[in-house]
């Protein structure tokens, strides 16, 4: 079993999180706030325990997360799961969202300071006609939360698409937002478009 330190579990969710961008030691370092030479250290003892893959892009090296190997899968639901475990809040009021497979996701400035939003964006991956049940779970927590809920709905097959086109809305929501429910489908789902 991986022992994971702080940064290494952040560098874990980066790398999953910004799957279209090839992150090296001195990238990552920027977005952890340490050294690159403590990066790559850091992203060397991770391809050893054999939790990231690598690849040569001219002189740099490139790390992703091993999606082939189903430790690092569940690793990966965990620490989504453990992410959402800092947005109780929500977690509490789109509870009814998540059944049938869906997954819910909570993105845009809501997540930085629910003061100064403007609105709550969530995200649903949810099963082809499964609509109406959602917009109605929605009208319903809208009649206890002052600002306006924003939803996002896509099946499996659209998001997927979504991001094997690289559209841009779709990957910036997938790079900043919180899984709040269905993390290991959504982790399935991810693992299905990425490759180093």
């Amino acid at each position: 079993m991986a022992s994971l330190t702080k940064n290494g579990r952040k560098a874990l969710i980066i790398l999953f999180k910004d799957f279209c961008s090839y992150h090296n030691a001195n990238s990552l370092s920027k977005y952890l706030g340490i050294s690159r030479v403590g990066t790559m250290k850091m992203l060397k003892k991770l391809h050893k325990e054999e939790l990231l893959i690598d690849k040569k892009i001219g002189k740099s090296t490139v790390y992703k997360p091993n999606l082939s190997d189903d430790y690092v899968i569940d690793l990966i639901s965990f620490l989504l799961s453990d992410e959402a475990n800092s947005f109780k809040r929500w977690k509490d009021e789109f509870k009814g969202l998540f059944k049938n497979e869906r997954v819910v996701m909570l993105y845009g400035s809501t997540i930085k300071n629910y003061a100064k939003a403007r609105d709550i964006d969530v995200m649903i991956i949810r099963k082809k006609g499964d609509s109406g049940e959602i917009y109605k779970l929605i009208a319903e927590r809208q009649k206890f939360i002052p600002k306006k809920i924003h939803v996002v709905d896509l099946t499996p097959e659209e998001f997927g698409k979504n991001l094997k086109q690289k559209q841009k809305a779709i990957l910036d929501i997938v790079k900043n937002a919180v899984i709040l429910y269905g993390q290991n489908r959504y982790v399935d789902l991810i693992k299905n478009v990425t490759s180093i």
